[in-house]
């Protein structure tokens, strides 16, 4: 199994409750998993994150106390291809959008991109900013 370059790994309050959320309501699913030290290795098209409970067993790497809302300033971006369905299945579930669904041009380099774009905030507060960028624009569709 090929793991991507950079994985984050989120500590959360509760797994199991995370996991509910990331798998039914996000899409993911369990790449791997290590019950026994709270800790799963997740997976959504080229995407990866990795999440472990925060009070689990064995060696938890932090830099102070957890407070929630978790990751404070950071927000995610991941790629996906279905951003308008996976918004909606998210609101039907009843969990609210961080920032609606929405659609911006974008400066990359000398070009331009369109990005189709939400975020939602996961259940300990990280922010998942959840993508799907278009062909670049010329200068003549952009008018």
């Amino acid at each position: 199994m090929e793991i991507p370059p950079l994985v984050p790994e989120l500590q959360v309050q509760d797994l199991d409750r995370s996991l509910a959320f990331y798998l039914e309501t996000l899409g993911f699913s369990v790449a791997w998993s290590r019950p026994e030290e709270q800790f799963a290795f997740l997976r959504r098209e080229q995407a990866a994150i990795m999440l472990e409970q925060a009070e689990g067993p064995g060696r938890r790497i932090t830099t102070g106390p957890l407070e929630h809302p978790f990751g404070r300033g950071i927000n995610f971006q991941i790629i996906a291809s279905n951003v308008d369905e996976l918004a909606e299945a998210i609101v039907d579930t009843g969990h609210e959008l961080f920032l609606p669904l929405e659609e911006r041009l974008v400066r990359v380099g000398t070009g331009h991109i369109r990005l189709r774009q939400f975020i939602v905030s996961d259940l300990d507060g990280y922010l998942l900013r959840f993508v799907h960028p278009h062909a670049p624009q010329t200068s003549t569709e952009m008018d």
